[in-house]
């Protein structure tokens, strides 16, 4: 059979592309979990720094 295609034969530029694929994945996937540790951090600052408000708030309220 002389007309299998490329990705039906094991060799190296299959096995390439397969190698720089499993590395473009990774790539998405630490992009991903960089991104969502940063939006965490920053949400938990957020959050943190509206309740550090309503504590200032409360304790200076004329009683």
């Amino acid at each position: 059979m002389s007309h299998e295609t490329g990705a039906a034969q094991p060799g190296r530029p299959a096995e390439k592309k397969d190698r720089k694929d499993r590395k473009d994945e990774e790539g998405w996937f630490e992009r991903g979990v960089a991104l969502r540790a940063g939006f965490y951090i920053f949400a938990t600052h957020l959050f943190a720094g509206f309740i550090w408000l309503l504590f200032y708030l409360g304790g200076h309220a004329h009683k």
